[in-house]
């Protein structure tokens, strides 16, 4: 096989790079599609391409090779890959379909969780208000969603900011924020080089909500201290029992992966700058990485088809 079938797992080096450039230069909608997109295709690329590599391998196996009518002779000659890399190679595949498995199982019962608890809950417009004088508030999806708040927080916002958590809060349902977190995850999952693109993704879904609220309040500088305001009530309140939102990553301030002295700052300068643009640039490059990840995979795999072929497949 040649060469192509280890680009896919080259190619997430380039993660940390892209998740920065993206989440700080481009729209926060298209950077979350953008992150969301790549850490899959990447997830997926990678993957597979850890499948021919062990593929490979079991062709060099002559018990498997005669069930399949393979010449292990003409494996060792035409294959240039190194059995030591094959069986690495399926180590590694196998680590990464567990974890993968592994995190769309947590995230499904999470987001079922999540449903049956917002089904249960007496809302009115859509909004819980739970009696905690820690302040908190987050997304929680359903059929219908959920926004729950605190006592805690609301008496932490004055009534206009009230208006900016609440528009903030409903983004997230409204754009199924939850779901751009638990694919970027997955692929994440699969491929643990891809974690900063994960990350990413759940600051971007914030900026987006930021955005959102921003929109609707016509006022970037009141959201922005809203958004501090929020942050620094709710950072040094304690953990308490995990919420179904917290599982799904959205997005209470306080549960936040990100929440912290990091995101909340950037999120507040973002908001005192006039909005990002789309950034063609990164755009072009983005689908640039993904091509060249898809297209390794798909010859790769056709490498592997003739190799299979010229050992005697019928």
């Amino acid at each position: 096989m040649r060469i192509l079938v280890y680009l896919p797992l080259l190619l997430p080096l380039l993660a940390p790079l892209g998740a920065r450039q993206l989440s700080e230069r481009c729209e926060p909608r298209l950077a979350t599609w953008l992150l969301t997109v790549s850490s899959l295709v990447l997830g997926v690329a990678s993957t597979v391409s850890l499948g021919l590599l062990a593929v490979t391998g079991l062709t060099r196996v002559p018990l498997l090779a005669g069930l399949g009518h393979w010449s292990v002779d003409t494996a060792r000659r035409d294959d240039p890959t190194e059995l030591s890399v094959a069986l690495l190679a399926g180590l590694l595949l196998g680590g990464a379909l567990v974890m993968a498995a592994r995190t769309l199982w947590r995230r499904t019962r999470s987001l079922v969780s999540a449903a049956l608890d917002a089904a249960c809950m007496p809302a009115r417009d859509g909004l819980v208000v739970v009696d905690d004088p820690a302040p908190d508030a987050f997304a929680l999806p359903g059929l219908p969603g959920r926004v729950v708040v605190s006592t805690g927080m609301l008496r932490t916002l004055d009534e206009a900011e009230h208006l900016i958590l609440l528009a903030h809060e409903r983004a997230h349902l409204a754009a199924h924020h939850y779901a751009f977190v638990a694919f970027a995850q997955l692929g994440a999952a699969a491929n643990p080089l891809l974690r900063p693109l994960a990350t990413a993704v759940t600051y971007t879904t914030e900026r987006w909500a930021d955005e959102n609220a921003a929109g609707a309040t016509g006022d970037r500088a009141r959201v922005a201290r809203a958004v501090g305001k929020a942050a620094l009530a709710a950072r040094d309140v304690p953990g308490r029992s995990r919420l179904p939102g917290a599982a799904l990553g959205i997005l209470g301030r306080r549960r936040s992966p990100l929440a912290g002295a990091g995101p909340v700052p950037r999120r507040v300068a973002a908001l005192l700058e006039p909005p990002l643009g789309r950034h063609p640039g990164l755009m072009v490059a983005t689908a640039a990485v993904l091509l060249v990840a898809a297209w390794s995979s798909t010859e790769a795999a056709h490498d592997l088809h003739r190799l299979l072929e010229t050992m005697g497949v019928r």
